[in-house]
C-alpha cells in the first residue's frame, strides 16, 4: 500500500497493517510485457485499520496530464449536464436525463478533508454529464491510461458507474450528450441483479466498411459495491496488451486481439452459403445389422411379471376383515339435517385389526419379475460401411476479411462523459486521470486514493459490531434478538449438560424444562376441558391424540437423556482405558 508518511506512521502506531495491498500495489505493466491472460486474484488478508490522530488534508495534485479532474474551483466551466432525451429507438417510452449532479464532499466515510467529488444525486433516474478535453487525446503509438475513483455512498443494487471516452467529432456537443453519442471506450463498474462486472468495451472501426462495432471484454472482473472509495485503472499498451486494476491490484490482463468478443479480426475463411449437402450423403455412423435375425427361442410375448407360485398366505392373514371400517368414535354433527344434507355416514378409517397382522381382505399371490422376459427384439448396431462422415459446407475466402494488427491505436478522444441510470443515489466520482503515463497515474493514486482508503476502511470497520459486543455464551443470549438461535442454543446446551447430569441441566438451563412443563400443563388442561363433554367428538379425539403424543415425546426425551448419560460414561471409561495403556 502506498501511503503518505504521516498516515502510514499513524496506522502503524495504532496497530494497523499498512501492507493491505499485495505484491506490487499498482502492478503497472511495462512496455515490453505481454500478459498471458487473467491474473490470479490476490489474497485478501484480514487487515485492521486504525484512525490516524489527524485526518489527511486534500491538496491538489501537481502532476501534468492531458486530462486531470479533482473537481476543484472552476469545475462547472468544464462539466455540462445534458438536456437531451435518451435514444429509445424501437420503444414508445421516452426518457429524459433529469438526474441532478453536484460537486460536494462525501456524506459517508470521509477520508480526505477538503476533497470534493462529482455526485449523481438522484435514485431511479437517468443522469448524463460530460467534460471536453482542452485538446484531443490521441492514443496512437502512445497507449492509453484511464483511472478514476468510484464511491457508492448508498451501495449499489442496480445501476452503472462507468465512464465513456467520447470520439472527437465536430458533432460533439455537451448539451446533447446521450446514450447515442459515439464513444471510443467504455470503462467502469456496472451491477444489476446477478450481473456484476467492470466493463471494458471499445468501438472498433472496420477498415473496409467504415462501420463501428463494439468489442466486449470476455470474463470481465467483478465490481466492488460497498460504500467506500475504490480505484479503477485501465492501461492499454501500444503492443495491444491491456491491464485492469482494482485498488492497485491487477484483476484482468490480456490482449485486445484475443480476449474480446466479437474478435477484432474476422475469420479468413467462411462457410460457402451456396454449398448444400448432397441428397445421397450418408451421415449415419452406425446402422442396424441387416443380416441379423431374431433367435428362435426369443419370446416377445413373455410378460414382464408373473405370479409367484411359491408364495403362501401368511398364517395371520385375516380374509374376512375389511381393510377400512367406519370410525367408531365419529358422531353425527348436531346441526346435520338428513333432509337437506342426506343420510349421514360415518367417515372410514384404517381397520385397527389389520395394523397388527400381515394384512386383511382376500389374499392373492404377489407378482415377481419374469426370468424369461426379453422384450421386443431389435437387431444389433454395426458400423455403417457407407458412412461418409459429418457433412460441412466447403470453406471460401471471406470477402469481408481484414487484418488490423494495431487495435490499440484508438481514434482520438475529445471528451469524457458519465451517462448512467441507477436505482441508488449519491454515486460519486473523483480523481480522474486520462493520459498516457502509468507512472503519473500511480503518483496521483499515491497522493489521493492510497491516502484516503485506509481512513475510510477504519471508519467502515468502526461501524461494524465488534467481537466483544457479540454474546460469548448461551447465557448471554436474548430471546427477542433471535428467537430461533436462542431456542437452538438453549436446547443444545440443556442436552449436553443433561447427558452428564440431568439435575444440573435443569438448574443451569431452567428455560427448557420450564417450557416443556408449560406445554404439558396446557395439554392436560385442554384434555380436562374436553373430557367434560364441552367439545365435539373430533376435537376430543384430537386432544386425546395430542396427550398420547406428548406422553410419548416425554418418555423418549427421558430415554434420550438417560442413554446420552450412559454414552458419555462409556466414552469416559474408554478414554481412561486408552490413557492408562
Amino acid at each position: 500500500m502506498h501511503l503518505n508518511s504521516a498516515v502510514a506512521a499513524a496506522l502503524l502506531a495504532g496497530g494497523a497493517q499498512a501492507h493491505g495491498f499485495h505484491g506490487n500495489p499498482h502492478g503497472f505493466v511495462g512496455q515490453d510485457h505481454i500478459p498471458g491472460g487473467a491474473a490470479a486474484p490476490p489474497s485478501t488478508p484480514s487487515v485492521v485499520y486504525t484512525m490516524p490522530a489527524q485526518l489527511p488534508t486534500f491538496t491538489p495534485a501537481a502532476i501534468k496530464a492531458p486530462f486531470l479532474e479533482q473537481f476543484t474551483d472552476g469545475w462547472d466551466k468544464r462539466w455540462k449536464a445534458s438536456h437531451a432525451k435518451k435514444d429509445t429507438a424501437g420503444s414508445e417510452e421516452e426518457w429524459a436525463y433529469v438526474g441532478e449532479w453536484a460537486v460536494e464532499k462525501p456524506t459517508i466515510y470521509n477520508g480526505h478533508v477538503g476533497s470534493n467529488s462529482l455526485v449523481a444525486k438522484n435514485a431511479a433516474a437517468h443522469h448524463a454529464i460530460s467534460a471536453k478535453f482542452p485538446t484531443k487525446i490521441d492514443p496512437k503509438d502512445k497507449g492509453l491510461v484511464v483511472q478514476y475513483e468510484v464511491k457508492l455512498q448508498k451501495g449499489l443494487e442496480c445501476g452503472g458507474a462507468y465512464m465513456k471516452l467520447l470520439r472527437d467529432t465536430k458533432e460533439l456537443h455537451q448539451e446533447e450528450f446521450s446514450n447515442a453519442s459515439p464513444y471510443v471506450i467504455m470503462f467502469g463498474p456496472d451491477k444489476c441483479g446477478h450481473t456484476n462486472k467492470v466493463h471494458f468495451i471499445f468501438n472498433h472501426k472496420n477498415p473496409k466498411t467504415g462501420e463501428y462495432e463494439e468489442k466486449h471484454l470476455s470474463a470481465p472482473p467483478s465490481a466492488e459495491t460497498d460504500k467506500i472509495s475504490h480505484l479503477y485503472t485501465l492501461i492499454v499498451q501500444p503492443n495491444n496488451t491491456f491491464t485492469i486494476q482494482k485498488d492497485g491490484d491487477t484483476v484482468r490482463e490480456g490482449s485486445l486481439l484475443e480476449q474480446f468478443s466479437p474478435a477484432v479480426n474476422p475469420e479468413k475463411e467462411i462457410d460457402d452459403a451456396k454449398d448444400f449437402k448432397p441428397e445421397d450423403w450418408v451421415d449415419d455412423a452406425r446402422i442396424p445389422d441387416p443380416e441379423a435375425t431374431k433367435p428362435e427361442d426369443w419370446d416377445e410375448d413373455a410378460p414382464f411379471e408373473i405370479v409367484d407360485d411359491e408364495a403362501t398366505k401368511p398364517e395371520d392373514w385375516l380374509d374376512d376383515e375389511a381393510i377400512t371400517v367406519s370410525d367408531p368414535e365419529a358422531q353425527k354433527p348436531e346441526d346435520w339435517d338428513d333432509e337437506e344434507d342426506g343420510d349421514w355416514v360415518a367417515p372410514v378409517v384404517p381397520n385397527p385389526k389389520c395394523a397388527e397382522v400381515s394384512g386383511c381382505g382376500p389374499w392373492e399371490k404377489p407378482m415377481v419379475k419374469n426370468p424369461d422376459y426379453k422384450g421386443p427384439w431389435t437387431a444389433p448396431y454395426i458400423d455403417n460401411p457407407a458412412y461418409k462422415g459429418v457433412w460441412a459446407p466447403r470453406k471460401i475466402a471471406n470477402p469481408d476479411y481484414f487484418e488490423d494488427n494495431t487495435p490499440a491505436n484508438f481514434e482520438p478522444i475529445g471528451a469524457i462523459g458519465f451517462e448512467l441510470w441507477t436505482m441508488q443515489a449519491d454515486v460519486s466520482f473523483d480523481n480522474i486521470y486520462i493520459g498516457h503515463s502509468a507512472e503519473e497515474a500511480k503518483k496521483l493514486a499515491d497522493e489521493t486514493f492510497f491516502v484516503k482508503f485506509p481512513v475510510e476502511k477504519a471508519l467502515e470497520q468502526a461501524e461494524k459490531p465488534k467481537a466483544a459486543d457479540k454474546p460469548k455464551s448461551p447465557s448471554d443470549l436474548k430471546f427477542f434478538d433471535d428467537p430461533v438461535h436462542y431456542i437452538k442454543e438453549k436446547v443444545d446446551l440443556f442436552i449436553t449438560i443433561a447427558a452428564k447430569d440431568p439435575v444440573e441441566a435443569i438448574k443451569f438451563v431452567p428455560e427448557v424444562p420450564t417450557a416443556i412443563g408449560g406445554l404439558l400443563i396446557t395439554i392436560i388442561a385442554l384434555t380436562g376441558i374436553l373430557s367434560s363433554g364441552g367439545a365435539p367428538a373430533p376435537v376430543k379425539k384430537a386432544a386425546a391424540d395430542a396427550k398420547d403424543k406428548a406422553k410419548d415425546a416425554k418418555d423418549k426425551a427421558a430415554e434420550a437423556v438417560a442413554s446420552g448419560a450412559e454414552n458419555v460414561k462409556a466414552e469416559v471409561n474408554k478414554r481412561t482405558a486408552k490413557g492408562s495403556s
